[in-house]
C-alpha cells in the first residue's frame, strides 16, 4: 500500500466506523430536544458571513464558567445544530455552553475558518456578561477539526489581534481527536478536493508548529479505537506543546464518533477532565 493510500484509509473516519450514521442521527435527535426544552439563544451573529453564528445555552447556577465548543467534520461538513445535545449535562453542571458555527470548505479556506473562530472568541469575550456569563472564565473545546481549531485558539496572540483582549482569553482548552499537523491531509484526495491545502498552506495552520500563546492548560484526548494517525496526531501536540500540555485523557475502546459523546456524559473521564480544566472538580 502506498503512503497516499495508507493516509486515505487512516483519515477516513466514516469508512472506519461503518455505523457512523447512527451517531449523526442520535446527535440530531438529542440536539433538537435540547433546543426545544432548554433556555437558549440561537443564531447570534458574531460576524458578517453566513456561517458566523453561535448558539448559547446559559447556566442559571455556577460561577459563570463558559465552554465554547467547536464542531468537527473536516472543516467541510456538520453544523453547530448537531451538537446542542452536549448542553444539558454542562448546564446541569453550572457551565454555560456556547456552540459555534463557521463557513465550510470549499466555500472558504481552513485559514479563513481559523479567522472566524478568532472573531467568535472575541465576540464571546465582549458579550459574555449580557448572557450571565463571566468573560474571565472562558474555556474552549472541540472535536476533530474542532480539536485543531481549539489548539489554534490557544496559540492565538489575542492582544495583537485586538489590543483590548487579554493575552489569556481562554483559561484552558480541551482538544478531542484533533489534527495538529495538517500536511498529511494534502495527500488525501477525498479531503483535499475541498480543503485545497498545499504544503505551505497546511503548515501555516498547523498548531503543532506554533507555540502556545500562554501557559493556560491544553488537555488532549483521542479514542483508543481511533486510527494510528489520529493517535499519532494526539501524541504530537502533547510533545510539541510541553509548556502548556496538561495531560492526555485516555478513552480506551472509543472510536472517532463515540468519543465526543462522552463530553455529554457526566460519569465519563472526558467530562471529568473538562471539569478539571475549569477547576470545577474541587
Amino acid at each position: 500500500m502506498s503512503e497516499q493510500d495508507l493516509l486515505s484509509r487512516e483519515y477516513n473516519n466514516r469508512a472506519l466506523v461503518p455505523d457512523h450514521p447512527q451517531y449523526f442521527a442520535r446527535w440530531a435527535e438529542g440536539s433538537a430536544r435540547a433546543r426545544a426544552t432548554m433556555t437558549c439563544y440561537l443564531d447570534r451573529d458574531y460576524g458578517p458571513a453566513p456561517g458566523e453564528k453561535l448558539d448559547i445555552f446559559p447556566a442559571r447556577k455556577g460561577d459563570g464558567s463558559v465552554l465554547m465548543f467547536i464542531h468537527g467534520g473536516y472543516w467541510r461538513s456538520l453544523d453547530k445544530r448537531d451538537f446542542a445535545y452536549l448542553a444539558p449535562a454542562w448546564v446541569d453542571a453550572g457551565v454555560s455552553l456556547v456552540v459555534v458555527n463557521y463557513d465550510l470548505c470549499p466555500r472558504v479556506t481552513v485559514e479563513e475558518i481559523v479567522r472566524q473562530m478568532l472573531r467568535a472568541s472575541a465576540w464571546l469575550y465582549r458579550h459574555a456578561e449580557e448572557y450571565g456569563m463571566d468573560e474571565e472564565r472562558l474555556f474552549v473545546s472541540g472535536h476533530s477539526a474542532g480539536g485543531h481549531l481549539t489548539a489554534m485558539m490557544m496559540a492565538a496572540l489575542w492582544p495583537v489581534y485586538d489590543a483590548q483582549l487579554p493575552k489569556d482569553l481562554f483559561k484552558g482548552g480541551l482538544a478531542v481527536s484533533g489534527i495538529y499537523d495538517l500536511r498529511p491531509l494534502a495527500q488525501v484526495d477525498f479531503l483535499n478536493a475541498d480543503l485545497r491545502l498545499d504544503e505551505a498552506a497546511a503548515l501555516k495552520v498547523s498548531p503543532a508548529f506554533l507555540p502556545p500563546a500562554t501557559r493556560a492548560p491544553l488537555y488532549s484526548c483521542v479514542g483508543g479505537a481511533e486510527s494510528s494517525e489520529f493517535r499519532r496526531q494526539n501524541a504530537l501536540i502533547a510533545q510539541r506543546w510541553r509548556s502548556a500540555a496538561a495531560g492526555d485523557i485516555a478513552m480506551p475502546g472509543h472510536n472517532h464518533f463515540s468519543v465526543v459523546d462522552e463530553l455529554a456524559n457526566p460519569a465519563s473521564a472526558l467530562f471529568a477532565g473538562a471539569k478539571r480544566m475549569m477547576k470545577l472538580d474541587r
